[in-house]
């Protein structure tokens, strides 16, 4: 009887799971949603003008042109009630011109007028030159930006020395601050601090205000002499020159940073105790 031939065992390596990778693919950058809503725009400047008109079309006299980076060419605008395009490529058919006004100051654009709004907010080359848009989240911003500042300065001004005092305000009010007493030096530098707090901050922490200050003092009592011509600072004693006022610089602010070089110091510590 023959014999079965064996079934040969054929031994099959396991295969390996093959994971593919999943590569993100690139997101592409949102652009800012635009939003359905009354704008308003604001002339820029102190003072405003009764009315202000601004191109509302081109002209070869006031070109009215925006650069579309995607078509890379410059393209008009017009401002047609008519249209749904402040483009006049986008506009077919008879365009009804519109003109665009501030009175006061102010232009209101309810939200039913996209095509102004959009020329006004997106397109227009005037835009942050003679207008801006007013965001009032923005300018919630910046108040409460003026608002800590005015506190900080109020708060700095409050713990502030007498002398230090007199320096920042003599900035402001030149020598009168000399005749002040500590209560009037005190009140006038809390309305500095609060009218313009960021000066005031800038003069606290500037510490050439105070040898300013100290060099002024130094000359009211006779102390240093400063020359007619205000070029060069002497001992009011013996009319020996101390220095030079560098050209094109202010005496006190020279004899502010000369105070810090060695032999500045010595003047310094010497004027001190006579002061």
């Amino acid at each position: 009887m023959a014999k079965k031939a064996e079934a040969k065992k054929v031994e099959v390596a396991p295969q390996k799971e093959v994971v593919a990778k999943k590569v993100a693919a690139p997101v592409a950058p949102t652009k800012p949603q635009w939003e359905i809503k009354p704008r308003t725009y604001i002339v820029k400047g102190n003072k405003q003008p009764l009315t202000l008109t601004i191109p509302g079309k081109h002209t070869r006299k006031s070109p009215l042109l925006y650069f579309d980076k995607d078509q890379a060419k410059q393209r008009e605008l017009r401002y047609a009630t008519n249209m749904n395009s402040p483009f006049a490529d986008e506009q077919k058919g008879e365009a009804t011109l519109g003109h665009i006004t501030f009175r006061d100051g102010v232009l209101s654009v309810p939200e039913e007028n996209q095509i102004l709004q959009r020329l006004l907010s997106l397109y227009h080359p005037l835009k942050d030159k003679k207008y801006y848009e007013f965001d009032a989240v923005e300018e919630a911003e910046d108040d409460l930006d003026i608002i800590e500042m005015e506190v900080h300065a109020l708060n700095a001004a409050m713990e502030m020395d007498v002398d230090q005092a007199e320096a920042i305000l003599r900035v402001e009010k030149g020598s009168s601050v000399s005749n002040m007493k500590s209560k009037e030096l005190k009140r006038d530098l809390l309305l500095f601090a609060k009218r313009k707090p960021g000066l005031f901050l800038n003069l606290a922490n500037d510490e050439n205000v105070q040898l300013r200050n100290f060099g002024i003092k130094a000359i009211e009592a006779s102390i240093i002499n400063l020359s007619q011509d205000q070029r060069t600072f002497h001992w009011s004693s013996n009319d020996r020159k101390l220095f030079t006022v560098p050209f094109d610089e202010n005496p006190y602010s020279a004899l502010a940073a000369w105070f810090k070089t060695d032999e500045g110091v010595e003047v310094y510590k010497s004027v001190e105790k006579r002061i």
